[in-house]
């Protein structure tokens, strides 16, 4: 399905993930994350650049392998995005819910 957001039509499946990362701009991203309830800090930032490097080197997200990336801790990750952090990270990275994710 289609929704627009930051002035920009994307395609997203039924749970609001892209399907499409090629059309992931930071403007998306940032408003994905307003969405949520989210400010998002330079160190918001950091995180997801690790999650969508992970993503394109095909390498399977869960909580456990964040929380050990050297990038952010549990504690922080789950301050930095609150509820169902992994949920929240993947989707405002443009990438699919991870299979780790109910």
């Amino acid at each position: 399905m289609e929704r627009t957001i930051a002035g920009v039509t994307i395609q997203v499946n039924e749970e609001g993930y892209l399907t499409d990362f090629s059309q992931w701009s930071k403007q998306v991203g940032n408003d994905l994350a307003l969405e949520a309830n989210i400010t998002m800090s330079p160190r918001h930032w950091e995180v997801i650049d690790y999650i969508q490097t992970e993503f394109k080197n095909e390498v399977p997200l869960s909580i456990r392998k964040i929380g050990k990336s050297g990038v952010v801790d549990i504690k922080e990750f789950y301050q930095l995005f609150p509820m169902a952090p992994l949920k929240t990270a993947s989707k405002i990275a443009g990438i699919p819910k991870p299979a780790s994710c109910i």
